[in-house]
């Protein structure tokens, strides 16, 4: 079930940017990052009564990217003025002739390019739920809505857009407690909480709607576009058409030279756009003017502000690996939600859960395990190595005990396994020991949980189901019930996730601990002993007289989880979302088992549009996605080569789990265009599923996948599909695929420290073409070093190979 209703029940190749220019071409398309830059600062809250806010040291606009002005088209642009910082005379141009138009800040020579692009928050779709009746698709086992979109091969990701209302298309007071329903928040790194945007532009501060009274109209303002300036910048932009050349327009962000502790500041522009001018404009700072003491802003402070705030948000987001994607859209929803975390983190690292409401800011949520693992992933796996260390000290420092045990009221089993694997991840990508030595025993402990209660599952009679098998909490929700105990079983994610983690760990340990051989061995023959027992308990719970065959949580159990859902009140199966994607996540079963647990969770109500679903009861109305932890579930696709049901998970987290145009990731999100509860983790999964399209490795670090993932409809001519410096195992490496007339060019650069015993890497011909002839460095492929789309390359660390594939 939802959040909302469980609380209820319970109440009752790259990217090139170097410092100083840049292409003009790159900064439109919006998938360029910056170069290192300054470090971030805090200052004096602004003034907004000053001709410009208060600002101290030096600017770091000598460090962000700048486009040379005469590569930038700017035919029609009209001049909105200028302002003076750090002796240098800025203006501003803009394109007011289409609500996507780029703004532009240049000192004469070099230009600052702010482009927009906004998506629709109302369903466009002419028919909805592809022509499927709501009632059909919620109670089906099977996931109508994925087999339509799968029917022909790869899906379309327009038909997936268009498949169910977005979130927040729908918007009822009922649904949210009283509350107003913000859809977006705007803070900074320094800054210790968020600022809510409602719908209108508004925050609790300021109130956009006191500039033009039709942005208090609900009818009016759910017919907006939403964005995000700059393509992936923390600064909301809002369009409210009122016809075909009117618009209100709406620019949101924080203040990154504010040093308030909790107040987020915040500068606004509201603005009636006018067949290609502004004909009314108002600029705000954080709250409605108060004369004499509190006047509005002017122009000049406001693109002053918005000019340090581009620079100091490409500082910050520096070290992230490089991708170019044709799509509109993804490669800046990456970098989108690391921005994100650093708002939604205090000072950028201590962990929050949620952002804005109790729900989920509130401390009792921040040692919320699933924060932590996605979280030190997805910037371990861009290269977000400095943030990784933050994240992984920070937590080991104040949530893990010196027992091991979280400083959090309800701990999810199965994590303290994949906190084991992440860590040995971390040394693997960044050599770090020193920080592995400062929480050694801490990280024992961690893994002695699992052996403790390892042991205690083998004192069970060898006759009963979970012999063997790790007991205890796979849901933290458990610990809020009247009787807990219910859920204290033996989930096969417990001990699927305790073998990977254990594993992992003993595999990288004698770097942290040369002395300890011991503890690698026992770790080792541990995670051997419990993927056997999960391997052979998770065979015999498979029930073949269903169809497909069917295999449920955890072993001993008779019936279905929904079976057990409607029947049992309350019921050891709930939450079986969780349990499965874990499972799979941990890939610790044969491939045949693997398969077979996708096929059941797809054929049994498990899954919604793709994604896991959020199972709950079965309900004629709902059939809710879950928007985070599901990421094990779309690994495992990944791993087994099961590629379009990836990019339908890929393009339905997207499109259905974000709100649109703001991107803000509900924890679960229903089909029906409700607003979901925010939560961090569900904002780090595109970062995750993009990185693993481009670059992924295989659990037991022998083989790299390059371009496994990477959707046919993304090679298009003369456009680069790139990722640059994505970190691996063996080091850092590149992948930049051109589609040309005839054929594929790949250039791909090894691994710099060291060579995978298996590389390969995906070439697919368009649909309609034939793959024909493979070259690397000119010679011919052969025929063994084919795997279908797949062409195995060889070569030392660091070398780079040029890869071409014929089409006929």
């Amino acid at each position: 079930m939802g959040r909302r209703d469980f609380m209820r029940t319970l109440a009752a190749a790259s990217a090139a940017v170097g410092v100083g220019t840049v292409s003009a071409e790159g900064l439109f398309r919006g998938d360029l990052a910056s170069p290192a830059g300054l470090a971030p600062t805090t200052a004096g809250t602004p003034s907004p009564a000053s001709p410009l806010p208060a600002h101290a040291g030096a600017s770091p606009a000598g460090d962000a990217p700048r486009v040379p002005l005469d590569e930038v088209p700017r035919e029609g642009f009209a001049h909105l003025g200028g302002f003076s910082l750090d002796d240098r005379a800025w203006h501003v141009e803009e394109d007011l002739t289409h609500p996507d138009g780029a703004l532009i800040i240049t000192d004469g020579k070099q230009a600052v390019v702010l482009h927009k692009r906004t998506e629709a928050t109302w369903d466009e779709a002419p028919k909805p739920y592809l022509g499927l009746a709501l009632a059909d698709i919620a109670v089906s086992g099977p996931d109508l809505l994925a087999d339509r979109l799968l029917a022909s091969g790869q899906p379309d990701e327009a038909n997936v857009r268009l498949a169910a209302p977005p979130p927040a298309s729908v918007l009822d007071p009922e649904n949210y407690y009283g509350r107003l329903p913000w859809t977006t928040f705007v803070g900074t790194r320094q800054c210790l909480d968020t600022m809510p945007v409602y719908t209108s532009g508004s925050t609790r501060g300021y109130h956009a709607d006191q500039v033009f009274a039709d942005l208090h109209d609900p009818k009016k303002v759910a017919r907006r576009r939403e964005g995000l300036l700059g393509g992936w910048l923390p600064a909301v932009h809002k369009v409210v058409p009122l016809d075909q050349h009117r618009w209100y327009d709406v620019i949101v962000f924080a203040d990154v030279d504010a040093s308030d502790r909790f107040v987020v500041q915040t500068w606004h522009r509201t603005a009636l756009v006018e067949r290609g001018a502004i004909t009314k404009v108002v600029y705000g700072h954080s709250y409605p003017a108060y004369p004499p003491r509190r006047e509005p802003p002017g122009a000049e402070a406001f693109y002053a502000a918005l000019l340090r705030f581009h620079d100091r948000w490409h500082a910050e987001l520096a070290d992230a690996s490089q991708a170019e994607i044709p799509a509109p859209g993804w490669a800046d929803m990456a970098r989108f939600a690391f921005a994100r975390e650093l708002v939604v983190r205090p000072e950028g690292t201590y962990p929050k859960y949620g952002a804005v409401d109790r729900d989920y800011y509130g401390n009792e949520y921040d040692g919320f395990q699933d924060t932590f693992t996605s979280s030190l992933y997805a910037n371990l796996e861009w290269g977000r190595f400095a943030q990784a260390t933050a994240v992984f000290d920070g937590y080991f420092s104040d949530f893990v005990q010196d027992d091991g045990m979280i400083n959090m009221r309800g701990a999810e089993t199965a994590q303290f396994g994949l906190t084991l694997s992440l860590i040995a991840r971390y040394v693997a990508y960044t050599g770090d020991v020193a920080l592995c030595r400062k929480h050694r025993r801490k990280i024992e402990a961690t893994a002695a949980i699992l052996i403790e209660l390892h042991d205690a599952s083998l004192q069970l009679a060898a006759s009963a189901p979970g012999y063997g098998l790790i007991h205890g909490w796979n849901e933290s929700d458990a610990c809020l019930f009247p009787d807990p105990s219910l859920w204290w079983k033996p989930y096969f994610a417990n001990s699927a996730l305790a073998a990977r983690g254990l594993a992992d760990i003993a595999a990288i340990w004698q770097r942290i601990a040369p002395h300890d051989a011991a503890n690698a061995l026992l770790w080792t023959r541990r995670a051997d002993t419990l993927r056997q027992r999960v391997t052979e308990s998770v065979r015999v719970s498979v029930r073949h007289d269903l169809k497909p065959p069917y295999v449920g949580p955890l072993p001993g159990v008779t019936r279905t989880f929904r079976e057990a859902l409607a029947e049992e009140h309350p019921s050891e199966q709930q939450w079986p979302h969780r349990a499965y994607a874990e499972l799979l996540q941990a890939d610790v079963l044969p491939d045949d088992l693997a398969h077979l647990v996708i096929d059941a969770m797809r054929g049994h109500g498990a899954t919604s549009l793709g994604v896991v679903a959020n199972i709950g009861p079965v309900d004629p109305k709902s059939r809710d996605i879950l928007g985070f932890i599901s990421y094990g579930y779309a690994q495992q696709l990944l791993r087994l080569g099961r590629v379009d049901e990836y990019l339908l998970f890929l393009y339905a987290h997207r499109y259905h789990a974000h709100t649109p145009g703001s991107w803000t990731a509900g924890e679960v999100t229903d089909i029906t265009g409700g607003m979901p509860l925010f939560c961090i983790p569900a904002q780090m999964t595109i970062p995750l599923l993009l990185r693993w399209a481009f670059v992924f490795d295989d659990s037991a670090g022998d083989v790299l996948l390059l371009g496994r993932a990477l959707p046919s409809a993304w090679l298009v001519e003369e456009k680069p599909l790139s990722i640059a410096d994505a970190p691996t195992r063996w080091g850092r490496c590149g992948l930049a695929i051109r589609r040309e007339k005839h054929g594929l060019t790949a250039s791909v650069t090894l691994p710099a420290s060291g060579t995978p015993r298996e590389i390969w890497l995906t070439l697919r011909a368009p649909e309609g073409r034939t793959a024909g002839n493979a070259h690397v460095d000119g010679k011919a492929v052969a025929a063994a070093d084919r795997r279908g789309d797949e062409i195995r390359l060889r070569g030392r660390a660091g070398q780079r190979l040029v890869v071409t594939l014929q089409f006929s």
